[in-house]
């Protein structure tokens, strides 16, 4: 039976997402979607995925910049007045240990120089023209597809912002349900985790990455998560009897009632479980929250960058991994920093975007310290952006370049193939991945890279791994693949 398409284990899912925020009240919106609370042993055996979402569209073209002669004078004239000078990207230039195919050298915007250590220490890859795709496409077949006469196969909704947020977490447009970091929530969520409620943890809002079709996802705020107001007496009318009576409404179980009753009040028990076993077990972690507990200016330069503050929780987070209320051995976290969109001013504002970045990242190593081996952060965006200047600032693309880091990764590389851009002194466009005003036909598609991360969790079940990323299989024979991304 459906219920509108979904299922009733989906519709379920659903109610407990919204559950806790919808039905409850609003102070509640970080207690959605709880499960059973942990049993397993965490001990050495752990991992997590952490996304990095740049919400708007980065602009890869002044991220990652050529720095050869050839290479930056095509960029210098598709780019124009958005073109970084080459004297300002010599502290920037990047080394790979192995050099990529067109021998272009490339260079980090200089505010990201606080990842060039991360790069040259081998604990970062760059990932070369990575974005959605069902099935390796030609520049041809991309025209011909766009026009609706050749038989190739798009992703959904090109260009358009939520679509492609949606379509890089879920690999469907905006009102999809399930996101492929979820669906490896879901891997380990019974058999590793004793179907814990912190499995998939979200800082930035409701995001379909993290919703699996067993695991939700449990959502606390950028600082951690919050007491329930309602269970403190001073909160309602200032009496013990009222705090005691709500929590009484919320979670008993009465045999006799409605089944979605039953449901929700099976919801809120294992909501307010969880966060109070999540608060209880950060009191004593390392590092220390890089604000303050009661809520007052911070001298921490870091208290102003609101990706630092949502790494610094995860790191906070994981550190709580062996705390005897929670005890995971897989967790997937999503953060994310908006701002990205820059249709205008990109000069002015895209530089201090990228710095929030790179310091929130560097930190972000140094806070997980010898965990860095045990977890792998990744950036992702709705996509990239043209490289021709729409005068003030680039418009919706395709394909980007984003980062691995982590101890485990195969850092100080690049991974892909540097796209062909091709822009004559005429003001044509004459690359085979230039689909129009630089905007990049991708080589590698996010299945690569889900797959690739997939089985570093250790998700070997290939039913698993199809659903983590359904359309792998259509690149399994292709030379341009993430097979080296994390060390043997």
């Amino acid at each position: 039976m459906t219920l509108n398409g979904l299922t009733r284990r989906a519709f379920l899912r659903q109610s407990g997402t919204l559950g806790v925020a919808g039905l409850v009240a609003p102070w509640a919106m970080n207690l959605a979607a709880m499960a059973e609370a942990a049993a397993a042993e965490a001990g050495s055996d752990y991992k997590a995925l952490v996304c990095v979402f740049l919400q708007g569209g980065n602009d890869h073209a002044n991220t990652l910049i050529p720095v050869d002669a050839e290479g930056h004078a095509m960029y210098a004239r598709m780019r124009g007045a958005l073109a970084l000078p080459l004297s300002s990207l010599a502290a920037t230039t990047l080394a790979p240990r192995l050099g990529s195919a067109q021998n272009q050298q490339m260079a980090l915007a200089p505010n990201l120089a606080a990842l060039k250590p991360l790069f040259d220490a081998q604990r970062m890859a760059v990932l070369l023209n990575i974005g959605p795709l069902v099935q390796p496409t030609t520049l041809a077949q991309f025209q011909s597809a766009f026009l609706g006469t050749g038989d190739a196969v798009l992703p959904p909704k090109l260009f358009s912002h939520n679509d492609q947020q949606s379509v890089w977490q879920s690999y469907g447009g905006e009102g999809e349900i399930t996101g492929w970091g979820g669906v490896i929530g879901d891997a380990f969520y019974e058999s590793l985790n004793a179907s814990s409620a912190l499995t998939c943890i979200n800082l930035a809002g409701n995001a379909v990455y993290l919703a699996g079709n067993t695991v939700a996802q449990f959502m606390v705020n950028s600082k951690g998560p919050a007491p329930l107001k309602a269970l403190q007496a001073s909160a309602l009318f200032n009496s013990t009897k009222c705090s005691e009576a709500f929590q009484a409404l919320a979670t008993t179980q009465d045999p006799a009632a409605h089944r979605m009753s039953k449901e929700h009040s099976k919801i809120m028990s294992r909501a307010i479980g969880t966060n109070t076993n999540l608060l209880g077990a950060l009191v004593s972690v390392s590092p220390a929250p890089i604000f303050p507990a009661d809520g007052s200016a911070s001298a921490s330069p870091l208290a102003a960058n609101p990706l630092a503050v949502q790494l610094n929780t995860v790191a906070r987070i994981i550190a709580a991994r062996d705390n005897a209320n929670i005890k995971v051995k897989r967790q997937v976290f999503f953060v994310a920093l908006a701002g990205f969109d820059h249709h205008d001013n990109l000069v002015t504002d895209h530089p201090a975007k990228l710095a929030q970045v790179a310091q929130a990242l560097s930190q972000f190593d140094q806070d997980l310290g010898p965990l860095r081996d045990q977890v792998t952060t990744f950036t992702a965006s709705d996509f990239g952006r043209t490289m021709a200047s729409n005068g003030n600032g680039s418009d919706h693309g395709w394909g980007s370049y984003h980062f691995v880091m982590g101890g485990a990764v195969n850092g100080g590389r690049y991974f892909g193939e540097l796209p062909d851009v091709g822009h004559d002194a005429q003001g044509h466009d004459t690359g085979a991945h230039n689909i129009g005003q630089g905007r990049l036909l991708p080589t590698l598609a996010v299945d690569q890279l889900a797959e690739a991360l997939a089985r570093w969790m250790e998700v070997t079940n290939a039913a698993q791994l199809d659903l983590v990323a359904p359309h792998r299989h259509q690149f399994s024979s292709s030379s341009n693949n993430l097979s080296g991304l994390f060390k043997a």
